[in-house]
Protein backbone atom coordinates (compact mmCIF):
# COMPACT_ATOMS: atom_id res chain seq x y z
CA UNK A 1 0.00 0.00 0.00
CA UNK A 2 0.89 3.37 -0.75
CA UNK A 3 1.27 6.00 2.99
CA UNK A 4 1.31 9.50 2.50
CA UNK A 5 4.47 11.36 2.92
CA UNK A 6 5.35 12.77 6.13
CA UNK A 7 7.21 15.73 7.18
CA UNK A 8 10.46 14.69 7.02
CA UNK A 9 10.72 12.88 3.73
CA UNK A 10 12.75 14.16 1.27
CA UNK A 11 10.69 15.80 -1.56
CA UNK A 12 12.85 14.49 -4.51
CA UNK A 13 15.18 11.94 -4.13
CA UNK A 14 17.62 12.52 -7.39
CA UNK A 15 15.65 13.67 -10.05
CA UNK A 16 12.50 12.05 -8.83
CA UNK A 17 9.72 13.87 -7.28
CA UNK A 18 8.42 11.62 -4.33
CA UNK A 19 4.67 10.59 -4.40
CA UNK A 20 4.50 8.48 -1.25
CA UNK A 21 5.89 5.95 1.38
CA UNK A 22 5.66 2.41 0.80
CA UNK A 23 7.32 0.69 3.45
CA UNK A 24 10.67 1.00 5.56
CA UNK A 25 12.76 -2.00 6.83
CA UNK A 26 16.30 -2.57 8.60
CA UNK A 27 18.21 -1.17 5.60
CA UNK A 28 16.20 2.12 5.09
CA UNK A 29 13.18 3.49 3.47
CA UNK A 30 10.88 2.91 0.17
CA UNK A 31 9.49 5.48 -1.77
CA UNK A 32 7.07 5.68 -4.61
CA UNK A 33 8.53 8.46 -6.71
CA UNK A 34 7.98 10.01 -10.39
CA UNK A 35 10.60 10.31 -12.96
CA UNK A 36 10.80 13.68 -15.10
CA UNK A 37 8.69 11.66 -18.05
CA UNK A 38 6.18 10.55 -15.55
CA UNK A 39 7.54 7.02 -14.85
CA UNK A 40 6.35 5.22 -11.22
CA UNK A 41 9.49 4.02 -9.62
CA UNK A 42 10.25 2.63 -6.20
CA UNK A 43 13.31 4.46 -4.86
CA UNK A 44 14.94 3.00 -1.89
CA UNK A 45 17.36 5.07 0.80
CA UNK A 46 19.67 3.76 3.36
CA UNK A 47 19.38 4.91 6.96
CA UNK A 48 22.12 7.36 8.53
CA UNK A 49 24.16 5.23 9.97
CA UNK A 50 24.82 2.80 7.55
CA UNK A 51 25.28 6.21 5.21
CA UNK A 52 28.27 7.12 7.74
CA UNK A 53 29.88 4.37 6.65
CA UNK A 54 32.35 4.14 4.16
CA UNK A 55 32.95 0.42 3.77
CA UNK A 56 29.22 0.38 3.28
CA UNK A 57 29.46 3.17 0.43
CA UNK A 58 32.26 0.90 -1.34
CA UNK A 59 29.92 -2.20 -1.07
CA UNK A 60 26.91 -0.40 -2.29
CA UNK A 61 28.54 1.15 -4.99
CA UNK A 62 29.72 -2.09 -6.45
CA UNK A 63 26.59 -3.81 -5.78
CA UNK A 64 24.79 -1.53 -8.11
CA UNK A 65 26.86 -1.88 -10.59
CA UNK A 66 26.14 -5.65 -10.55
CA UNK A 67 22.41 -4.85 -10.57
CA UNK A 68 22.92 -2.85 -13.29
CA UNK A 69 23.16 -6.21 -15.26
CA UNK A 70 20.94 -8.27 -13.96
CA UNK A 71 18.08 -7.34 -16.30
CA UNK A 72 13.74 -7.45 -15.22
CA UNK A 73 13.18 -10.05 -16.92
CA UNK A 74 12.10 -11.89 -13.15
CA UNK A 75 13.01 -8.91 -11.04
CA UNK A 76 12.37 -5.05 -10.73
CA UNK A 77 14.25 -3.83 -13.67
CA UNK A 78 17.11 -1.51 -12.09
CA UNK A 79 16.60 2.47 -12.91
CA UNK A 80 19.18 4.55 -11.32
CA UNK A 81 21.10 5.23 -8.35
CA UNK A 82 23.59 7.42 -6.07
CA UNK A 83 25.99 5.50 -4.17
CA UNK A 84 27.89 9.12 -3.11
CA UNK A 85 24.21 11.18 -2.28
CA UNK A 86 24.56 12.26 1.53
CA UNK A 87 21.67 9.82 1.45
CA UNK A 88 22.47 6.85 -0.74
CA UNK A 89 19.70 6.00 -2.75
CA UNK A 90 18.74 3.12 -5.68
CA UNK A 91 15.82 3.41 -7.75
CA UNK A 92 13.72 0.34 -9.47
CA UNK A 93 10.93 -0.05 -11.28
CA UNK A 94 7.66 0.31 -9.84
CA UNK A 95 5.53 -3.56 -10.01
CA UNK A 96 2.19 -3.14 -9.84
CA UNK A 97 0.17 -6.28 -8.25
CA UNK A 98 -0.05 -8.18 -4.47
CA UNK A 99 2.33 -9.66 -3.04
CA UNK A 100 3.13 -13.26 -2.35
CA UNK A 101 2.05 -12.49 1.71
CA UNK A 102 -1.21 -9.82 0.50
CA UNK A 103 -2.39 -12.62 -2.24
CA UNK A 104 -2.37 -15.66 0.46
CA UNK A 105 -4.13 -13.64 3.38
CA UNK A 106 -6.65 -12.10 0.91
CA UNK A 107 -7.78 -15.72 -0.46
CA UNK A 108 -5.85 -18.13 0.68
CA UNK A 109 -2.67 -20.66 -0.47
CA UNK A 110 -1.81 -21.07 -3.84
CA UNK A 111 -2.86 -24.76 -5.64
CA UNK A 112 0.20 -27.00 -6.50
CA UNK A 113 0.36 -25.97 -10.28
CA UNK A 114 0.71 -22.40 -9.41
CA UNK A 115 2.94 -23.07 -7.04
CA UNK A 116 5.09 -24.47 -9.89
CA UNK A 117 4.88 -21.71 -11.83
CA UNK A 118 6.17 -19.72 -8.42
CA UNK A 119 9.30 -21.97 -7.88
CA UNK A 120 10.16 -21.55 -11.65
CA UNK A 121 9.84 -18.13 -11.43
CA UNK A 122 11.66 -17.40 -7.86
CA UNK A 123 14.55 -20.29 -9.58
CA UNK A 124 15.09 -18.32 -12.59
CA UNK A 125 15.28 -15.31 -10.95
CA UNK A 126 17.74 -16.56 -8.23
CA UNK A 127 20.00 -17.46 -11.56
CA UNK A 128 20.37 -14.71 -12.52
CA UNK A 129 21.23 -12.84 -9.30
CA UNK A 130 23.94 -15.17 -8.55
CA UNK A 131 25.29 -14.88 -12.20
CA UNK A 132 26.47 -11.24 -11.19
CA UNK A 133 27.95 -12.37 -7.91
CA UNK A 134 24.75 -11.13 -5.40
CA UNK A 135 23.26 -13.01 -2.76
CA UNK A 136 19.62 -11.59 -2.31
CA UNK A 137 19.76 -12.75 2.10
CA UNK A 138 16.01 -11.46 2.29
CA UNK A 139 13.70 -13.67 0.23
CA UNK A 140 10.36 -13.99 1.65
CA UNK A 141 6.51 -13.74 0.45
CA UNK A 142 6.72 -10.02 0.99
CA UNK A 143 9.69 -9.64 -1.20
CA UNK A 144 7.37 -11.74 -3.78
CA UNK A 145 4.92 -9.81 -6.09
CA UNK A 146 2.47 -11.71 -8.58
CA UNK A 147 2.08 -9.72 -11.41
CA UNK A 148 0.17 -10.52 -14.84
CA UNK A 149 3.47 -12.15 -16.33
CA UNK A 150 4.93 -14.34 -13.14
CA UNK A 151 5.80 -13.61 -9.89
CA UNK A 152 8.69 -10.88 -9.26
CA UNK A 153 11.41 -10.94 -7.16
CA UNK A 154 12.00 -7.68 -5.47
CA UNK A 155 14.54 -5.84 -2.94
CA UNK A 156 17.52 -8.17 -3.68
CA UNK A 157 21.07 -7.90 -3.12
CA UNK A 158 20.32 -5.01 -0.54
CA UNK A 159 21.13 -6.65 2.85
CA UNK A 160 24.14 -8.28 1.35
CA UNK A 161 26.15 -5.07 1.75
CA UNK A 162 26.67 -5.38 4.85
CA UNK A 163 30.15 -6.25 5.21
CA UNK A 164 29.07 -9.34 3.06
CA UNK A 165 28.70 -11.46 6.69
CA UNK A 166 25.27 -12.56 7.68
CA UNK A 167 25.08 -10.16 10.48
CA UNK A 168 21.47 -10.45 12.15
CA UNK A 169 21.49 -7.24 13.23
CA UNK A 170 23.27 -3.49 12.92
CA UNK A 171 22.96 -0.50 15.39
CA UNK A 172 19.47 -2.74 16.83
CA UNK A 173 17.73 -3.21 13.69
CA UNK A 174 17.27 -6.88 12.11
CA UNK A 175 18.56 -7.92 8.55
CA UNK A 176 16.13 -10.08 7.88
CA UNK A 177 13.07 -12.04 8.83
CA UNK A 178 13.66 -14.62 11.53
CA UNK A 179 11.09 -16.88 10.24
CA UNK A 180 12.83 -16.47 6.29
CA UNK A 181 16.07 -16.86 7.07
CA UNK A 182 18.72 -20.10 6.55
CA UNK A 183 20.09 -22.03 8.96
CA UNK A 184 23.39 -20.20 8.26
CA UNK A 185 22.14 -17.17 8.60
CA UNK A 186 20.74 -17.93 11.96
CA UNK A 187 23.83 -19.11 12.76
CA UNK A 188 25.60 -15.88 11.64
CA UNK A 189 27.78 -17.95 8.65
CA UNK A 190 29.09 -17.33 5.93
CA UNK A 191 25.95 -16.68 3.34
CA UNK A 192 26.21 -17.88 0.04
CA UNK A 193 23.59 -18.23 -3.03
CA UNK A 194 22.56 -21.60 -1.16
CA UNK A 195 20.94 -19.67 1.09
CA UNK A 196 18.19 -18.34 -1.14
CA UNK A 197 17.62 -22.00 -2.38
CA UNK A 198 17.00 -22.49 1.38
CA UNK A 199 14.49 -19.47 1.34
CA UNK A 200 13.12 -20.70 -1.96
CA UNK A 201 11.54 -23.89 0.27
CA UNK A 202 10.62 -21.46 3.20
CA UNK A 203 8.44 -19.52 0.39
CA UNK A 204 6.59 -22.47 -1.19
CA UNK A 205 5.75 -23.53 2.02
CA UNK A 206 3.47 -20.60 2.96
CA UNK A 207 2.62 -20.23 -0.43
CA UNK A 208 1.19 -23.78 -0.58
CA UNK A 209 0.06 -24.39 3.16
CA UNK A 210 -0.43 -20.82 3.99
CA UNK A 211 1.74 -20.68 7.21
CA UNK A 212 5.33 -20.53 7.69
CA UNK A 213 7.58 -23.79 7.57
CA UNK A 214 8.73 -22.69 11.25
CA UNK A 215 5.46 -21.57 12.46
CA UNK A 216 5.29 -17.87 14.14
CA UNK A 217 6.14 -16.30 17.42
CA UNK A 218 9.30 -14.80 19.50
CA UNK A 219 11.73 -13.78 17.05
CA UNK A 220 14.57 -16.25 18.91
CA UNK A 221 12.01 -18.74 19.12
CA UNK A 222 11.91 -18.81 15.23
CA UNK A 223 15.85 -18.63 15.22
CA UNK A 224 16.14 -21.65 17.54
CA UNK A 225 13.74 -23.81 15.36
CA UNK A 226 15.31 -22.49 11.73
CA UNK A 227 18.75 -24.44 13.24
CA UNK A 228 17.93 -27.13 15.25
CA UNK A 229 13.95 -28.53 14.32
CA UNK A 230 12.99 -29.67 11.22
CA UNK A 231 10.45 -27.90 8.48
CA UNK A 232 6.65 -28.40 9.27
CA UNK A 233 5.68 -29.65 5.58
CA UNK A 234 2.45 -31.57 6.06
CA UNK A 235 0.24 -29.19 4.64
CA UNK A 236 2.43 -28.64 2.01
CA UNK A 237 1.18 -30.42 -1.64
CA UNK A 238 2.32 -34.05 -1.87
CA UNK A 239 3.90 -33.88 -5.09
CA UNK A 240 6.02 -30.70 -4.05
CA UNK A 241 6.85 -31.75 -0.62
CA UNK A 242 10.45 -33.32 -1.81
CA UNK A 243 11.57 -30.86 -3.99
CA UNK A 244 10.73 -28.59 -0.76
CA UNK A 245 12.17 -31.01 1.80
CA UNK A 246 15.45 -30.80 -0.47
CA UNK A 247 15.35 -26.81 -0.59
CA UNK A 248 15.10 -27.04 2.99
CA UNK A 249 18.21 -28.84 4.11
CA UNK A 250 20.54 -27.72 6.87
CA UNK A 251 23.60 -28.23 5.17
CA UNK A 252 23.52 -26.01 2.27
CA UNK A 253 26.18 -28.24 -0.25
CA UNK A 254 22.49 -30.77 0.11
CA UNK A 255 20.12 -28.26 -1.44
CA UNK A 256 19.82 -28.11 -5.44
CA UNK A 257 21.13 -25.26 -7.11
CA UNK A 258 18.58 -22.69 -8.77
CA UNK A 259 19.78 -24.00 -12.21
CA UNK A 260 18.53 -27.73 -10.90
CA UNK A 261 15.62 -26.54 -9.44
CA UNK A 262 14.43 -25.60 -13.13
CA UNK A 263 15.40 -28.98 -14.52
CA UNK A 264 13.64 -30.68 -11.57
CA UNK A 265 10.34 -29.01 -12.52
CA UNK A 266 10.33 -29.00 -16.32
CA UNK A 267 7.56 -29.37 -17.98
CA UNK A 268 4.88 -28.22 -14.88
CA UNK A 269 5.94 -25.49 -14.47
CA UNK A 270 5.02 -23.90 -17.95
CA UNK A 271 1.64 -22.29 -18.00
CA UNK A 272 -0.92 -23.48 -20.13
CA UNK A 273 -2.96 -20.72 -19.94
CA UNK A 274 -2.44 -16.42 -19.35
CA UNK A 275 -3.41 -17.03 -16.21
CA UNK A 276 -1.26 -18.37 -13.63
CA UNK A 277 -3.08 -18.19 -10.89
CA UNK A 278 -6.38 -18.55 -9.70
CA UNK A 279 -9.08 -16.82 -10.40
CA UNK A 280 -9.49 -14.84 -7.22
CA UNK A 281 -5.95 -14.35 -7.18
CA UNK A 282 -5.75 -13.43 -10.54
CA UNK A 283 -8.44 -10.54 -9.90
CA UNK A 284 -6.62 -9.27 -7.05
CA UNK A 285 -3.73 -8.70 -9.89
CA UNK A 286 -6.03 -7.43 -12.21
CA UNK A 287 -7.81 -5.04 -9.64
CA UNK A 288 -4.90 -3.43 -7.48
CA UNK A 289 -2.85 -1.39 -10.23
CA UNK A 290 -0.56 0.93 -8.21
CA UNK A 291 -1.41 -0.07 -4.59
CA UNK A 292 1.72 -2.23 -3.94
CA UNK A 293 5.59 -2.16 -4.79
CA UNK A 294 8.94 -3.24 -3.41
CA UNK A 295 8.31 -2.92 0.57
CA UNK A 296 4.82 -3.06 1.79
CA UNK A 297 4.15 -0.86 4.34
CA UNK A 298 2.82 -2.93 7.54
CA UNK A 299 3.67 -6.29 6.30
CA UNK A 300 4.24 -9.14 8.16
CA UNK A 301 7.44 -10.19 7.52
CA UNK A 302 7.72 -13.18 9.42
CA UNK A 303 4.63 -14.80 9.25
CA UNK A 304 0.90 -14.41 7.87
CA UNK A 305 -2.17 -12.73 10.08
CA UNK A 306 -4.37 -15.01 10.70
CA UNK A 307 -6.75 -13.91 7.94
CA UNK A 308 -3.96 -15.52 5.83
CA UNK A 309 -3.41 -19.19 7.60
CA UNK A 310 -6.34 -20.13 4.30
CA UNK A 311 -7.91 -22.42 6.79
CA UNK A 312 -4.63 -24.83 7.23
CA UNK A 313 -4.36 -24.88 11.26
CA UNK A 314 -1.06 -23.07 12.62
CA UNK A 315 1.57 -25.20 13.39
CA UNK A 316 2.66 -23.30 16.44
CA UNK A 317 1.02 -20.72 18.65
CA UNK A 318 0.14 -17.73 16.80
CA UNK A 319 1.49 -13.90 17.88
CA UNK A 320 0.36 -10.93 17.02
CA UNK A 321 1.74 -9.31 14.05
CA UNK A 322 4.01 -7.06 15.36
CA UNK A 323 5.40 -9.72 18.20
CA UNK A 324 6.60 -11.99 14.87
CA UNK A 325 7.83 -9.55 12.63
CA UNK A 326 11.96 -8.62 12.41
CA UNK A 327 11.78 -5.45 15.10
CA UNK A 328 14.41 -3.03 16.59
CA UNK A 329 14.10 -5.38 19.92
CA UNK A 330 14.97 -8.45 18.58
CA UNK A 331 18.33 -10.05 20.05
CA UNK A 332 21.57 -9.52 19.07
CA UNK A 333 23.94 -11.92 17.47
CA UNK A 334 23.47 -15.72 16.41
CA UNK A 335 21.21 -17.68 17.61
CA UNK A 336 21.63 -19.10 21.32
CA UNK A 337 22.03 -22.61 21.95
CA UNK A 338 19.16 -24.73 22.88
CA UNK A 339 17.96 -24.03 26.60
CA UNK A 340 18.85 -26.63 29.75
CA UNK A 341 21.88 -29.28 29.24
CA UNK A 342 21.86 -29.36 25.80
CA UNK A 343 25.81 -28.11 24.01
CA UNK A 344 26.28 -25.95 21.66
CA UNK A 345 25.88 -27.15 18.17
CA UNK A 346 29.47 -28.02 17.52
CA UNK A 347 29.81 -30.14 20.47
CA UNK A 348 26.43 -31.98 19.61
CA UNK A 349 26.60 -35.50 17.63
CA UNK A 350 24.42 -34.98 14.42
CA UNK A 351 20.72 -36.61 15.09
CA UNK A 352 19.54 -39.81 12.84
CA UNK A 353 19.36 -38.20 9.26
CA UNK A 354 15.17 -39.44 8.44
CA UNK A 355 14.81 -40.89 5.61
CA UNK A 356 14.27 -38.90 2.54
CA UNK A 357 11.41 -39.48 -0.18
CA UNK A 358 12.79 -38.81 -3.29
CA UNK A 359 11.80 -36.16 -5.94
CA UNK A 360 10.63 -37.77 -9.13
CA UNK A 361 12.90 -37.79 -12.01
CA UNK A 362 16.23 -37.03 -9.94
CA UNK A 363 18.46 -38.57 -7.57
CA UNK A 364 19.06 -36.97 -4.14
CA UNK A 365 22.72 -35.26 -3.35
CA UNK A 366 24.17 -38.26 -1.21
CA UNK A 367 24.95 -37.30 2.11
Amino acid sequence: MVDAVEAQDPQRIGSFAVLGRLGAGGMGRVFLARSPGGRLVAVKTVHAELAADPHFRRRFAAEIAAMRRIGGFWTAAFVDADAEAETPWLATEYLTGPSLTQAVTAHGPLPESSARLLAAGLAESLTAIHAVGLVHRDLKPSNVLLTADGPRVIDFGIARQVHGTSELTRTGHLVGSPGFLSPEQARGDEVGPASDVFAVGLVLTYATAGVPAFGTGDPAQLLFRVVYEEPRLDAVPAGLRPLVAACLRKDPAERPTPERLLELLGESARPAADDWLPAAHSALVRNRPGETGPTEAGATEAGPTEAGAGGVPPTYPRQPPEAVAGAPTAPAGPVPPPPGPVRAPAAVPPPPRPARAPVPGWSPVPD
